[in-house]
């Protein structure tokens, strides 16, 4: 199996740019760049963030980026999401509760994509309403299970984002704790930073976003900090024994240069770069 991850899109109005990049031209870059790739991908995951300021527009305008992809488009909510808005532009993701919440069937088991929102905040919430559903649906659902979620479940120890983390963190964890044998890998957004961890020995990882990126300042401890790194995406293969997770960096725009046969024979100090 062959998934897409794409996280932090940040669509915005035309012409208008975030750390002095264009948004919307990178997610079109981003796409054009795994659309060359990975079209073989089963389905693409977009783990929020998906509009800057949540505007109408922005959904619309996602709606005609991703019309003419070849795979289906899982679309998760952000802290910088409007969930109205959002359900307005793509009411099929509403869920029970008015959550966008819901599950996708995959050629190895079934996707959970969960709703980690909440009004005028940036950080996490993940109620009693939102940890019923999720219960319930890992109960019924055919393993294995990927779960797909906008915040962070665990903390970076990096304070500024640590402060707008999932804060309903233990709620989360005891409520996918006893399932741990069915769930085979946790992904999430938001950091803008390429992360792995795990959480009761559920793997758990995320790129770095589509425009502007993170950077991990442990000393800092007020504000986010952010960085000249290329943009990326995250690739996934998976097997019934195993998981292997890629940060593409489309966004390089260095040279790629070869250093040499990986075959023990060819390796020479005559051929190979140093």
């Amino acid at each position: 199996m062959k998934l897409l991850h794409f996280t932090d899109i940040h669509l915005t109005k035309d012409g208008e740019t975030i750390g002095g990049r264009d948004p919307n031209a990178n997610f079109a870059k981003g796409l054009a760049h795994a659309m060359t790739l990975h079209s073989d991908a089963e389905a693409l995951f977009i783990t929020g963030d998906l509009s800057d300021w949540g505007d109408a527009e922005d959904y619309e305008r996602l709606k005609g980026l991703l019309s003419s992809l070849p795979m289906p488009v899982h679309l998760l909510i952000g802290n910088h999401d409007d969930r109205g808005t959002l359900l307005d532009a793509f009411p099929a993701l509403e869920g029970p509760g008015g959550f966008v919440q819901y599950t996708a069937p995959l050629s190895l088991g079934t996707a959970i994509c969960l709703d980690t929102w909440g009004p005028e905040t940036h950080a996490g919430h993940f109620c009693i309403d939102r940890a019923a559903w999720l219960d319930a649906e890992l109960d019924k659902a055919e393993g294995p299970v990927w779960l797909f979620m906008h915040h962070n479940p665990v903390p970076i120890h990096v304070a500024p984002m640590d402060k707008i983390m999932l804060l309903d963190a233990d709620r989360f964890a005891e409520t996918v704790a006893p399932h741990r044998d069915k769930i085979r890998h946790i992904f999430h957004g938001h950091c803008h930073l390429p992360l792995t961890g795990s959480l009761h020995g559920i793997p758990l990882s995320a790129p770095r976003g589509t425009n502007h990126a993170g950077w991990a300042d442990f000393a800092a401890t007020r504000l986010l900090s952010s960085a000249e790194l290329p943009q990326a995406y995250s690739v996934v293969f998976a097997t019934p024994t195993s998981v292997l997770s890629h940060m593409v960096e489309f966004g390089y725009e260095g040279e790629i240069k070869g250093e040499g046969s990986p075959d023990y024979a060819d390796w020479n100090r005559m051929t190979m770069v140093r």
